[in-house]
């Protein structure tokens, strides 16, 4: 509970320490020389009081669970040690936002004497120094109070670490006790795992089970363990838990003990006191005679079915039938379970102890998280969900904790999420990768641990967006509320919250929520209310949150952005996305360690000039997409107009739209000094500007997604890159072109290539068929103006969605038999002489989707069964068929119809 704190606030302070050591004795004088000494002291305070925090948390936690009488103590001791790293975290950005101030006044100091300002600085000074001897006072006494609790430290607590079956009490013992009859929904895996077990050779196999707490993963295991098949095949069996924390000797020992057991032979002599290689050699020697070599078997444990949780949920409940008058209210209860085994059976087991009445279900159900904290029946739950967050490192505790800050059953995308922790610090830099890539390395590894579900993955297997399970959510926002991490302010807070809390989330906002509270060290604030407008908020934000890292808008009501902004020293992300926001002030120039501006789908169209002075900004997307009124592909997107100036961008990694007829070659001369682009996006390029773009796109060796738009339809792009960048996996080209530059073949990493406007009158698909790794193609836009399209044997291997949009002169597509072989997405929109449906689509034997958007009258009659369409037999293999007819002026003003099918397997 305070290890997490505490590591990163050490973290911190380590790099703290090694940046002001780099300072030349000119830079420290006076009360700065004795800051940095006390900063160094504080750190070794710091680093001797870690030691034991481990320990700490585990008795803090114990402590509550059991209601010991040394509970509060110990909590209290935990708190107060969380809380002084938050002053310490407070202090060093007051004491950067200090500096920052005095350098800028330091050049004119002798013109600043006498005004006011300056006297400020050097009673915040003062103010710091004061703060920092607290502090120090502060960390003395809390590692005074700490002998009293003779907490272990990290090498006293590796060895006195214990393997141990669980307690009586302890949730892990439940499947130990579950009859066969009782256990539902598991039949499909239990037959599985068996399989593995008992079938094939005699060889080794290790058979793992995976999947988030509360699964089931151990009730599967004992019962695939008592299994009769399983029985008859083995005559050497043992089932051994392992705790959380144990030594490989009493795990051995466990073990040999378990064999002897199940075998009915002896305990060998002197098992306790046997050296860790005697152990080792009693264990081989044991499975010598069993199966040698090492295949590995891997079983994901997916959640339960809707009607094998409603049947387990009614077993448990109701030990049968759910009477009527409860049914729609059970059926909502078993939802917010998500298929999770373990949540059915503790809130099914709540359930049955309630009155079988409307009012009593429906009050448990709105107040499930309280029932979490006192009800017997949901605390295994609670333990059992908790125990993959405790045993994750500490800066992925921060990242989970993040989970519980957005809204229930809120879809999160992955790169809003990834780049909040990126400005919070919770991601490691290492040398050789990107902050990005470390961020979603973090999420990478949480969704391997099942703690984070993916909600939709993108085509190049690329995660887009996540959520969480309702109930850990729940677990989550239990554990925010212990360490201050986040206060959730809902429409009913009178106030906002006791005490210390580092971040606020937003679901309803009241003028009064933040204004009364005295929490100055907020980091960050998200506003997900979409019925009132933050301005208020906003406008007092500068003056009340001085340190704020983060701060979120993104799809409410937010219409401006007050003056004072730059006044937030320490802002690394500002996300205005969908937003109302027309301009942004001059003042966000001061904002010198921003990293991300979010400017997606709002109305600002032109940025001020104060914003070339971000030379950490990495990330600026900016645009608005027009969805109402008529579709053009050149006029569909509004990008942003920057000033001179934008070459000292030098961090900038994504900046997508650029308008480049606003300042013209002069803007483009300026990009080549943007060496760190990963992704540009360039619109209103004109033929002229086509020379300067190239040399300056030829010289962003990280360049990875480019997207180049013309200023009108019939303006001519020459674009041939003698060295194009070596990584481009992305490539938008929306122009017309003379013919297909020679270097687009040769992109062996591009996976999504979509051409507009190209006018291509010879068939493209001969020169793009051999693209190593294509994954996506869209020829949009008169980007062919030929007859006929052809896909040859053996093209477009891996390619795995296409896309015909607006061909108007396609008529026919030919696709050989060995052609398209991973094609699994196929879309014709508005390809007004293709009226035919192509026969050799049933060469397509993987596709999964099959698309038709505004195409000619005859094609879509030819596959209707209900008109005995003569073509069906042809799509009659694909699983989802479906016809878009638009109804109106708007771009989402279209109706959806299947076309039934009956797949052939």
């Amino acid at each position: 509970m305070a290890e997490t704190a505490v590591s990163f606030v050490l973290l911190q302070l380590g790099q703290f320490v090694i940046k002001e050591s780099c300072k030349s004795a000119v830079e420290e004088r006076g009360s700065v020389a004795g800051i940095k000494r006390d900063f160094n002291e504080i750190k070794d305070e710091l680093e001797s009081l870690h030691a034991s925090l481990k320990d700490a948390d585990k008795k803090a936690a114990d402590d509550g669970e059991g209601g010991g009488g040394g509970s509060n103590g110990v909590k209290t001791w935990v708190k107060q040690v969380r809380e002084a790293s938050f002053r310490i975290e407070d202090v060093i950005d007051y004491y950067n936002m200090f500096l920052a101030e005095r350098a800028s006044h330091s050049i004119f100091k002798s013109a600043l004497q006498m005004i006011p300002g300056l006297n400020t600085i050097m009673n915040t000074d003062h103010q710091i120094v004061s703060e920092i001897q607290d502090i120090k006072l502060c960390l003395h006494r809390i590692k005074e109070r700490s002998t009293r609790f003779e907490f272990l430290s990290d090498n006293d607590a590796g060895s006195h670490r214990r393997t141990k079956a669980p307690r009586i009490g302890d949730p892990r013992m439940a499947p130990y006790f579950i009859e066969e009859t009782q256990v539902v929904g598991f039949e499909s895996a239990r037959d599985e795992l068996v399989r593995c077990l008992v079938e094939g050779n005699n060889e080794l196999m290790l058979v793992a089970v995976v999947g988030m707490g509360g699964l089931g993963k151990t009730t599967l295991a004992k019962h695939v363990f008592d299994n009769q098949l399983v029985k008859k095949n083995f005559d050497c069996r043992s089932f051994i838990t392992v705790s959380q924390s144990y030594t490989i000797r009493e795990l051995l020992t466990e073990m040999i003990k378990k064999f002897c057991k199940d075998s009915n032979e002896p305990i060998p002599r002197g098992l306790q006191n046997m050296d860790d290689e005697t152990l080792i050699n009693q264990v081989r020697q044991y499975l010598e005679s069993k199966r040698k070599s090492f295949p590995v078997h891997v079983h994901e444990l997916q959640r339960l079915p809707p009607d094998k949780a409603w049947e387990l949920f009614c077993n448990k409940t109701f030990r049968g039938h759910c009477p009527t008058e409860l049914e729609e209210m059970s059926r909502d209860i078993v939802q917010k379970c998500g298929g999770l085994p373990l949540a059915i059976v503790a809130i099914g087991g709540l359930l049955s102890t309630k009155a079988k009445t409307v009012f009593e279900w429906m009050k448990v159900s709105q107040n499930l998280r309280m029932e979490l904290d006192r009800n017997v029946h949901l605390t295994s739950l609670v333990k059992i969900l908790s125990l993959s967050y405790d045993d994750l490192p500490y800066h992925l505790k921060s990242c989970m904790l993040y989970f519980g800050i957005y809204p229930e059953d809120y879809t999160i995308n992955r790169k809003r999420l990834t780049r909040q922790w990126m400005a919070e610090g919770f991601v490691r830099h290492e040398e050789g990768r990107t902050l990005e890539e470390a961020a979603e390395e973090c999420l990478t590894e949480l969704i391997q641990r099942s703690l984070v579900n993916v909600s939709r993955v993108g085509f190049d297997g690329k995660v887009k967006s996540c959520q969480v399970h309702d109930l850990l959510r729940e677990v989550i926002i239990r554990k925010m509320k212990d360490l201050s991490f986040c206060h959730l302010c809902h429409k009913d807070d009178e106030q906002v919250t006791l005490g210390i809390t580092r971040r606020f989330s937003i679901a309803a906002i009241s003028n009064n929520n933040l204004t009364n509270t005295s929490n100055s060290g907020i980091r960050a604030i998200f506003v997900f209310d979409k019925g009132e407008s933050p301005k208020q908020l906003m406008d007092g934000l500068s003056a009340k949150f001085k340190l704020l890292k983060v701060l979120d808008f993104e799809n409410s009501l937010l219409n401006s952005i007050p003056d004072n902004l730059g006044n937030l020293f320490h802002l690394r992300y500002l996300n205005l996305s969908h937003t109302k926001v027309t301009v942004l002030p001059k003042s966000i120039g001061m904002l010198v360690n921003l990293e991300t501006l979010d400017l997606r789908q709002t109305p600002v169209h032109e940025l001020p000039k104060e914003i070339n002075k971000l030379t950490k900004l990495r990330l600026l997307p900016a645009y608005y997409r027009k969805y109402e009124g008529h579709y053009t592909m050149l006029n569909f997107t509004i990008g942003v107009k920057m000033q001179k100036g934008i070459g000292s961008l030098k961090s900038l990694q994504k900046l997508y739209f650029l308008e480049a007829d606003h300042g013209g070659n002069d803007l483009i001369q300026e990009l080549k000094k943007l060496k760190q682009l990963r992704k540009l996006g360039i619109k209103h390029v004109r033929g002229e500007y086509g020379n300067a773009l190239c040399e300056a796109i030829q010289k962003m060796e990280h360049l990875e997604s480019l997207n180049i738009g013309a200023i009108a339809k019939d303006e001519i792009l020459d674009l041939d890159l003698e060295s194009p960048p070596t990584y481009l996996r992305v490539l938008n080209l929306k122009c017309k072109l003379t013919k297909l530059p020679e270097w687009i073949p040769n992109l062996k990493y591009l996976v999504k290539l979509r051409l507009g406007l190209s006018n291509f009158q010879d068939d493209p698909l001969d020169s793009l068929k051999n693209l190593p790794n294509l994954l996506r193609l869209n020829l949009w836009d008169d980007a062919f103006s030929g007859k006929r399209l052809h896909f040859r044997k053996g093209g477009f291997h891996k390619l795995k969605e296409l896309d015909l949009t607006r061909l108007n002169t396609l008529s026919s597509v030919s696709i050989d038999e060995e052609a398209l072989l991973c094609l699994e997405h196929f879309r014709f929109n508005n390809n007004p002489q293709l009226k035919v449906v192509p026969q050799d689509l049933q060469n397509l034997k993987n596709l999964q989707f099959l698309g038709f958007a505004d195409m000619p009258v005859e094609l879509v009659d030819s596959i209707d069964l209900e008109k005995d369409g003569p073509c069906h037999w042809i799509i009659n293999h694909i699983p989802l068929v479906l016809i878009r007819q638009k109804v109106g002026e708007k771009f989402h003003d279209y109706k959806l119809r299947p076309i039934p099918t009956q797949r052939i397997i």
